[in-house]
């Protein structure tokens, strides 16, 4: 599966897949094949930072 490339959708897809399936957002990457800069830029966009204590991507104050 591809990940969506709406951001709203995107940031769904990768928190569940990082919260089920990888112990980080390089094995996520690594694994579909995604650039992690992309995805962060992407999510960015909404104003959603990756934090790697919490395993997923959270909003930014």
């Amino acid at each position: 599966m591809s990940l969506p490339k709406d951001p709203a959708m995107l940031l769904s897809v990768v928190n569940t897949k990082l919260r089920d399936f990888y112990p980080s957002l390089d094995e996520l990457c690594r694994s579909e094949d995604v650039s992690r800069s992309e995805l962060e830029q992407a999510l960015a966009s909404l104003r959603y930072v990756y934090r790697e204590e919490r395993n997923q991507f959270v909003r930014q104050n």
